[in-house]
């Protein structure tokens, strides 16, 4: 409330005072330079008593978000798969293993062919999952959910090779 009353002092008080400077006599300027004195000493007064109640300053930084550890283009081989719930398959680790990989399936009877890249995929392909690969003790697990019935006791196979790949 305060700095309102000083701010329409400053607007009706301000504009008085500086034409009585100009068109005033000596005892009128006198009083002129004080009011506008007791305005400045109020602002000053009350900016010191506003900046003391904000407390400490905090600075905001930007956050630069961590990038990406930066991967490999590779085509794993699975050393292992396990059909439960879904396909579960894994490969040793490679120290610099992606996070993600993209699998594609595809099913012929009980043949489940599979096909696994790590990085950027080239080209388009239809049926593409890109799914979180989790390493632990140097080896490297995706878990693929299947769309097919559970009925069958189907057999994976690596895409590019054409050789089954063990269960595990």
């Amino acid at each position: 409330m305060l700095a309102y009353s000083l701010g329409l002092a400053w607007l009706l008080l301000a504009p008085f005072s500086l034409w009585v400077l100009v068109r005033g006599r000596n005892l009128a300027r006198i009083g002129a330079l004080a009011t506008l004195a007791l305005l400045e000493g109020g602002t000053i007064m009350l900016d010191a008593a506003h900046k003391a109640d904000l407390g400490p300053a905090v600075v905001a930084h930007d956050v630069i978000p961590p990038t990406p550890k930066a991967c490999a283009e590779r085509m794993p081989v699975p050393s292992e798969a396990r059909v439960h719930d879904g396909l579960t398959l894994s490969w040793p680790a490679a120290p610099d293993e992606c996070d993600t990989a993209k699998v594609v399936l595809r099913h012929n009877g009980h043949r489940l062919r599979v096909w696994v890249h790590e990085g950027p995929l080239q080209g388009t392909h239809s049926g593409v999952q890109t799914l979180p690969v989790h390493v632990t003790s140097g080896s490297a697990t995706l878990h693929v959910p299947l769309d097919l019935p559970p009925k069958h006791h189907y057999q994976p196979i690596d895409g590019r090779s054409g050789h089954r790949i063990p269960r595990s």
